[in-house]
């Protein structure tokens, strides 16, 4: 029999193991996995590969100065509000892959244009107004997988959700290194037109596809009103996606800092440096089919509070030991982070709206863009009062709050396992 963990007012089911079909497997048999997984992959191929190129695009094509060029990333602050408003389109009519397919050509139309943009304040509003529907488009994936899965019931579901996962993180491994190298023997807006081509290819592996699950519109429920779920229903996954954004604040503030620390204070040599930023995401994937199996033993909010932890020794890590192992250290840690995060934190979005999981879906995975932002202010305000490595600290701190507030929510479902 299942468990269920209590998170705020919801009630969280997590399966005890049970022998069933492989994860790969039903992937692969099945074209809306099967598709979605290229899909994502080849979306996070192409924003990840844009993402460390627009401070030197608009700077050196479009004549921004530094500071400005930073407040483009304030921008994505539009992604949650875009999310929730096509989440809950997509959650009144039952439809998934239309606006999956919508938003995948709303963010073709944005990266293009920023690509040619001839004047500044061009990719601050193309990217405002247009790339954050673009940015829906996984959520609404997401979304049609768990369609899917509740429509073909398997004790491997949730590591069929981890593969998909997976291989959105694999596209973070493979797009910054290709954009470099594409940027290097080209331009930076070579680089954007790339993203462009790759945001519109996500569109080709799942080609004119319809899914049988998603044909009638989702019932309403008591708490979900006629058209959308209201804010008291919507509380938990809420409180959820707040810790998650404490906990993926420390993000913006590693990728920004670290680098300098470790080329111009600790002189580290750039294959050095290279191989500790790259150690993350290696772990990550190594861990995040890990993480399931141990989820189904120990409860999902368990392990994330183990998973938050290991955040803050990571930026302890880089705040306080100024050597390779050190740094090596706070990498896997971080990696540890994200195996758990990134394979679990959809999972538990959803089941915590699961009557608006498109809902659930967006506002989740949008929440990445708020923590950047909110991350980058704070960790750029650190940065020029303590100075680094004690920037780290700052993350540090977010971390743990994150670790008292999701220990919090599981002490509150000791007794309703």
């Amino acid at each position: 029999m299942p468990r269920r963990e209590r998170i705020g007012t919801a009630n969280v089911a997590v399966d005890e193991p049970v022998m069933g079909t492989s994860a790969l497997r039903l992937t692969f048999a099945s074209p809306l996995y099967r598709g979605a997984t290229a899909s994502v992959f080849l979306s996070a191929m192409g924003f990840s590969a844009a993402a460390p190129q627009i401070a030197s695009f608009l700077v050196n094509d479009l004549g921004a100065t530094l500071s400005t060029a930073g407040l483009f990333y304030l921008t994505s602050l539009t992604a949650p509000l875009a999310g929730y408003l096509v989440g809950r389109r997509s959650d009144r009519t039952g439809r998934r892959l239309g606006p999956f397919r919508a938003c995948a050509l709303a963010g073709f139309v944005s990266w293009a244009g920023i690509a040619y943009s001839t004047h500044l304040w061009m990719p601050f509003v193309l990217n405002a107004v247009i790339g954050g529907f673009g940015g829906t488009a996984t959520s609404q994936l997401f979304a049609a997988v768990h369609d899917e899965l509740k429509a073909h019931p398997d004790p491997s579901n949730d590591k069929v959700v981890a593969v998909v996962r997976m291989a959105l993180t694999g596209g973070w491994v493979v797009g910054p290194v290709a954009g470099s190298f594409l940027a290097a023997h080209t331009s930076s807006r070579t680089v954007l037109l790339a993203t462009a081509i790759c945001t519109l290819a996500q569109l080709f592996p799942l080609g004119t596809l319809t899914t049988l699950s998603t044909a009638t519109p989702p019932q309403p429920t008591p708490t979900s009103g006629p058209h959308a779920p209201g804010v008291r229903a919507m509380l938990p996954l809420l409180t959820f996606t707040m810790l998650y954004v404490l906990v993926y604040a420390g993000e913006p503030v590693k990728y920004a800092y670290l680098p300098i620390y470790m080329n111009h204070q600790l002189d580290f040599s750039p294959g050095l440096s290279g191989a500790i930023i790259g150690i993350q995401p290696l772990v990550e994937i190594i861990l995040m089919p890990l993480a399931v199996l141990v989820a189904r033993r120990t409860g999902m909010m368990r392990l994330m509070v183990l998973g938050a932890g290991f955040g803050v020794a990571a930026n302890i890590c880089f705040a306080t030991t100024g050597t390779a192992a050190g740094l090596f250290a706070g990498q896997i840690l971080m990696g540890g982070v994200w195996g758990v995060f990134a394979a679990l934190g959809i999972i538990v979005a959803q089941r915590l709206l699961s009557h608006a999981v498109a809902t659930a879906s967006a506002i989740f995975l949008s929440s990445t863009s708020l923590a950047s932002a909110f991350g980058g202010a704070a960790g750029g305000l650190a940065a020029a009062t303590i100075g680094l490595p004690l920037v780290f600290l700052v993350p540090a701190g977010f971390g743990l709050l994150a670790v008292a507030g999701l220990a919090l929510t599981t002490r509150s479902a000791a007794h309703n396992l």
